[in-house]
């Protein structure tokens, strides 16, 4: 999973694992990490001069390596010599924080050996493209809750599991609509079924 390292969004990701019980691995995405560490060269940098991008590089390349506590050690060092005081320590520090703060999401060299993504562009560009084809039609005019019910189903549909969802949904709604009483006599038929989900794909 790649994150942008909100401890909100991390706890969340913890304890959804922890009640499924499955194990995931957690990344941030390299290009929130290298906004800090351009921040950071800025503190110690004019922005423009190769200085900083060769800076920058040096770094990055460190923390892809597996090595984000030696970056931070470096960076720390680095600003303590600079006497650096004011909102370029700040920035300084706020980088060395977030990397020390994430070292268990930057072990970036056991991802890239592993073959997986470390950033979210290509993700989020594959799923603007389902979005944009069910929503961005001529004359389509959607609210939240209306575009998110869609959005759902269509991801049911790609991932093969609507019909399943559609007989629970059914059903949830036979036990909601008869009492209980007489829920024998209100059984769906299947040509009930069909003919709902007819009038279902066609709106």
């Amino acid at each position: 999973m790649l994150v942008d390292g909100a401890r909100h969004q991390l706890d969340l990701i913890h304890a959804e694992t922890a009640r499924r019980q499955v194990t995931v691995h957690v990344l941030l995405d390299i290009v929130y990490v290298s906004e800090y560490v351009w921040a950071a060269a800025h503190a110690f940098h004019p922005p423009g001069p190769t200085e900083a991008e060769t800076w920058v590089a040096g770094h990055l390349t460190t923390i892809l390596h597996g090595q984000a506590v030696r970056v931070a050690t470096e960076i720390t060092a680095q600003a303590e010599h600079a006497h650096l005081h004011g909102t370029k320590r700040d920035a300084a520090d706020a980088c060395t924080g977030y990397l020390t703060g994430h070292l268990d999401q930057l072990r970036y060299d056991s991802a890239l050996t592993a073959g997986w993504p470390i950033a979210t562009g290509a993700i989020e560009g594959a799923c603007r493209h389902p979005i944009g084809d069910r929503l961005d039609i001529t004359g389509a005019r959607w609210g939240l809750p209306g575009a998110e019910a869609v959005l759902k189903l269509q991801a049911l549909d790609d991932n093969g599991g609507l019909d399943e969802y559609w007989d629970f949904h059914l059903a949830r709604e036979h036990q909601r609509l008869c009492p209980a009483s007489s829920q024998a006599e209100c059984e769906i038929k299947p040509d009930d079924r069909k003919s709902r989900r007819m009038n279902r794909s066609s709106s």
